[in-house]
């Protein structure tokens, strides 16, 4: 019987796999530099649209972190012409979902509603957009969720603040140096004028990409976007983007903390490269093989195997400018960090001297080509895809040439990048050891 599930998988990862289905799209800037993208998909009656201001917690200014994440949520404080909290209640009454997100490099909007809404929905996100009530009401009740939000997710959790603590010693110059929830002290540093000067720059057309998708007629759906956001002025606040390009690192960082932990941790960041570049791709496959699942290296290695960590995974954070391929450790009980540490290292050194396996190749490909599949079907997944291609690669043609790029990558492009990057001169380490509490 295990002879057949063997050969059956065999069979399985020697089929050729059809090409995911291209995204076909229409592009287009209105003359306030608003981009829209447009996919149409009759499948079902319904439409994903998503709203991409181009702003992240990269663009926050020094002691005023935690700013994009904080506007995330004022943005759901109402406008000129719908109360607080109404933007949702309109989609979830209409059976639709809605939600937003913040990151590095940008803050996206989305809802997903019945297709005969869409003027609804395109009028709303014009009126936040345009008359957001940045009041000093808004401003105060909201900073007290972000910081209850970071009490719960950051500090109060044992190991909450891990890539916090990673990303301010791993960094020097560039804004990745600090997360996207931002500090305790800058967020009661704020004031209701950097919020407000935060809105009128970065909240503006010209930095924004309005992706549509979903079962409407694009023409419609263009008259649609003009008729409500054509008349936004464009901002009058010019961006300044950090240009801030962290040096290169020539020796091992390693960094030493107590804290009030059950188990000792171990937190290793590697320099890599920006999301898009050719190696990007050779990266993310080696980190299916190293992280994806139970049956892969680093799992059973340290976790099944040698029962050395109860916690072992391995990824990079792919971002618009070069980020950490970064790996943690929870460490089992009775076990110590330098064995788990050097467990780890022996996996990422046994990429660099030895090709991956056919099966292991193939099975990590196989993850790519399973995410591709599942995300052609779902309007939102769609739309997600344009709009990271258009605002985080600047170029939504990628959107169709990223699967082929996946697909070719080799044996010897994942040796060639391990060797290149999983250095220990090239890495920030984090060791986080038990303190006893007073």
């Amino acid at each position: 019987m295990r002879f057949v599930a063997s050969l059956l998988i065999f069979l399985l990862l020697q089929a050729a796999p059809s090409r995911p289905k291209p995204v076909e799209y229409k592009e287009d800037k209105l003359g306030n530099g608003l981009t829209v993208i447009t996919h149409e998909d009759h499948s079902t009656p319904v439409i994903n649209l998503q709203l991409w201001y181009h702003v992240g917690s990269k663009d926050e200014k020094p002691g005023r972190t935690g700013f994009a994440h904080l506007f995330e949520h004022l943005m759901f404080k109402g406008s000129a012409h719908i109360k607080p909290e109404e933007h949702d209640k309109i989609i979830t009454n209409a059976g639709g979902v809605s939600n937003a997100y913040t990151q590095d490099d940008m803050t996206v909007y989305w809802e997903t509603f019945p297709a005969n809404y869409l003027e609804k929905v395109l009028w709303m996100e014009a009126d936040r957009m345009a008359t957001l009530d940045v009041s000093e009401e808004n401003f105060k009740s909201e900073r007290e969720v972000v910081k209850e939000e970071r009490l719960t997710r950051i500090e109060n959790p044992p190991y909450g603040n891990l890539l916090e603590m990673l990303y301010d010693n791993a960094y020097d110059v560039h804004p990745y140096k600090h997360i996207t929830i931002g500090s305790m002290a800058d967020l009661n540093a704020a004031t209701i004028q950097d919020v407000r000067e935060f809105y009128k720059t970065y909240y503006v057309p010209d930095n924004a990409t309005l992706v549509l998708a979903g079962d409407f007629k694009t023409d419609q759906a263009l008259d649609g976007v003009k008729k409500y956001f054509g008349d936004i002025p464009r901002g009058q606040t010019p961006i300044v983007r950090s240009n801030a390009k962290e040096p290169p690192h020539e020796k091992e960082r390693r960094i030493s903390h107590p804290k009030a932990v059950p188990l000792p941790a171990y937190v290793a960041g590697y320099y890599m490269p920006a999301d898009g570049h050719p190696d990007s791709y050779p990266l993310t496959i080696a980190s299916n093989i190293l992280s994806a699942g139970r049956s892969s290296r680093i799992y059973k290695s340290l976790v099944y195997d040698k029962q050395l960590a109860l916690q072992a995974e391995a990824s990079g954070n792919f971002t618009e400018d070069p980020n950490l391929f970064f790996a943690i450790l929870i460490m089992n009980r009775g076990a110590s960090v330098a064995e788990g540490e050097k467990a780890l290292n022996a996996e990422l050194l046994r990429l660099t001297t030895e090709p991956v396996s056919d099966m292991e190749l193939e099975k990590a490909k196989n993850k790519v080509r399973g995410e591709y599949a599942f995300g052609r079907q779902s309007v939102q997944e769609k739309a997600q895809s344009l709009g990271h291609a258009a605002v985080i690669h600047r170029d939504t043609a990628t959107v169709n040439k990223e699967y082929d790029l996946f697909m070719k990558v080799t044996k010897e492009d994942i040796m060639r990048v391990a060797k290149t990057y999983f250095r220990p001169e090239n890495r920030t380490v984090l060791v986080v050891t038990p303190q006893a509490v007073k």
